[in-house]
């Protein structure tokens, strides 16, 4: 059931190629489900371990998505525009895949 999860980790320097529309939203609802069982657990030190360590693997899964839709890597920088800049982004992540 899980066995996409451990490429997320394992992939977490690959910043070519890409990730499929179902992939990343399933990885996405993993994360949010794992960081709100291990803020309940242990608020600080396992949630800031978790949290801090994904970020590599997040960073280079959203990258591969973004290419996935056809765009440029540099996309990403879209959600530093204040208010809408994440709703763009998310916008391009709900995109279906590009032609390959």
């Amino acid at each position: 059931m899980l066995s996409f999860y451990p490429q997320f980790w394992t992939c977490a320097f690959d910043f070519d190629g890409r990730t499929s529309r179902i992939d990343y939203w399933k990885i996405v609802l993993v994360n949010l489900i794992l960081g709100g069982v291990l803020s309940r657990i242990s608020p600080s030190a396992i949630y800031i371990v978790f949290g801090v360590a994904s970020i590599c693997p997040g960073l280079a899964m959203n990258i591969r998505r973004i290419r996935d839709t056809g765009r440029a890597w540099q996309w990403i920088f879209i959600s530093l525009i204040p208010f809408i800049g994440f709703f763009w982004l998310l916008w391009i992540e709900l995109q279906p895949s590009a032609d390959r």
